[in-house]
């Protein structure tokens, strides 16, 4: 019999540990939960994680066996389950932060002095991360390198007979969330995946930052298939392999469409490879610099960005989809970090443990790597780079929709004047919406500011 440890992986299908796990043997699925790993405990992705657990043990209950769930340390709970079970091997897949790298490796060791074999396997990425090179500053670089390497398929679930006979006596361990959450478990995951190939995909890359199709066709413009990849709901090989299947039923623009979804894909790796390699991405800068960024870290802009009312619309409006969703489109997510960590010079650490606790599909790979291409402290190759809120809103919500979908303040107000609201006149402001609140920072001189800190910083200066 082998062990198999669940980490991130909340799923029976494609599940490569899983899989070797039960390629000739019997396996006893094991979930060890520490409230030190992962989201914070009164996250939403706790929450939302502590429901795919449930969903994962049904799942194995529909195949008459149970995940055993236990609380505490696993370098002493798993081979003590293996003395128990007469288990002579404990298998679990890689995970990359620096915390859940300390607590396999103590479990390896564990293991090894107690005489039980281990085996671990990439399961979050397509390519492993050993399988490159550490430097990852240029995608365009890392796909030199990742593209040539054949991508496996999906990995199969066990069959029922190769899971153990067991009965779990512990319960789950609950969250609560103040947000409705996804369904969870890898059913709702194929659902929605299925969903979004027959009727979006092939649009993709025209509907991707178009921000009232986000408004009008939340789940066919972009694939909202994040909140499973994060929990372990859903394996990377599937996404993959579904749309590579729809890349070969395509032709004319939807090819075009369908490309470009699988090298969105890409970043999601790039970011992992990126985590793996620098296990302190989350709190470490990416980028070294000749003197430390002078932020400005002032709690009242702060609150402010946080609560959505800065004055720049299409900021409050995706940190007011952030509150009320748990999630927010790519496009605001990209220009409220920015917003954050530019025109407000506030530290983005701060930023990246808020959206910790408030997004559902939080990852710490991918939402540490956003927040530090964003604020020019990672694999950003422009050195200073800076979201124009009021050019972002033009481009991509000039009908005003996304904004006011978030922020009644300014339903009624023209749109051309929601655009380029911190640009108004105080008194103009007050006439047309006098419950949303004037901006917080000067357009221009916040972003000349930025420029100066960035590139004294830089040792340009």
């Amino acid at each position: 019999m082998r062990l198999f440890w669940h980490r991130r992986d909340r799923r029976l299908h494609d599940n490569r540990g899983l899989a070797a796990a039960a390629s000739d043997d019997t396996v006893l699925p094991v979930a060890v939960r520490d409230a030190t790993v992962g989201p914070p405990p009164d996250s939403r992705a706790r929450a939302y994680r502590a429901a795919t657990d449930a969903a994962l043990r049904d799942a194995y209950r529909e195949r008459d066996s149970d995940l055993l769930v236990r609380s505490g340390d696993p370098a002493a709970i798993l081979p003590s389950l293996a003395d128990e079970y007469g288990a002579d091997a404990v298998y679990w897949n890689a995970a990359y932060g620096r915390e859940r790298r300390t607590r396999a490796q103590r479990v390896a060791d564990a293991c090894a002095a107690a005489g039980i074999d281990v085996g671990v396997h990439a399961d979050s990425v397509l390519v492993a991360p050993d399988a490159l090179g550490d430097d990852h500053r240029s995608h365009r670089a890392f796909l030199d390198e990742w593209e040539p390497i054949e991508k496996p398929d999906p990995a199969p679930a066990p069959d029922a007979d190769a899971l153990a006979g067991v009965a779990g006596d512990a319960p789950i361990p609950d969250a609560a969330a103040d947000v409705d959450l996804p369904e969870a478990g890898h059913g709702a995951a194929r659902e929605r995946l299925d969903a979004f190939v027959a009727a979006g995909i092939e649009t993709y890359a025209d509907t991707r930052d178009d921000l009232a199709a986000a408004v009008e066709r939340p789940t066919s413009a972009v694939s909202r298939i994040s909140p499973y990849l994060a929990a372990g709901a859903l394996g990377i090989r599937e996404a993959w392999a579904a749309a590579g299947d729809a890349l070969d039923a395509a032709d004319g623009d939807a090819v075009r469409n369908v490309e470009k979804y699988r090298y969105e894909l890409t970043w999601r790796e790039r970011h992992y490879h990126l985590f793996a390699a620098n296990p302190g991405l989350r709190t470490e800068s990416y980028r070294s610099f000749a003197a430390p960024i002078a932020w400005r870290d002032d709690a009242d802009d702060f609150s402010a960005w946080t609560a959505g009312e800065t004055g720049y619309p299409l900021v409050d409006a995706g940190m007011r989809q952030l509150e009320r969703e748990g999630y927010v489109h790519n496009r605001p997510r990209q220009v409220v970090a920015s917003f954050l960590t530019k025109h407000l010079l506030h530290d983005w650490r701060d930023g990246e443990r808020h959206f910790a606790r408030r997004l559902v599909d939080y990852d710490p790979a991918s939402n540490a790597a956003m927040w530090q291409w964003c604020a020019s402290t990672g694999t950003d190759t422009v050195d200073v780079r800076v979201f124009d809120p009021v050019a972002q809103m033009d481009k991509y919500d000039d009908g005003a929709a996304f904004v006011t979908e978030y922020v009644p303040e300014l339903r009624g107000v023209p749109p051309d004047a929601i655009v380029e609201w911190p640009t108004l006149d105080a008194a103009t402001r007050r006439e047309l919406a006098p419950a949303y609140p004037a901006p917080i920072v000067e357009r221009d001189a916040a972003y000349e500011r930025a420029q100066r800190v960035f590139e004294t910083a830089l040792g340009k200066r």
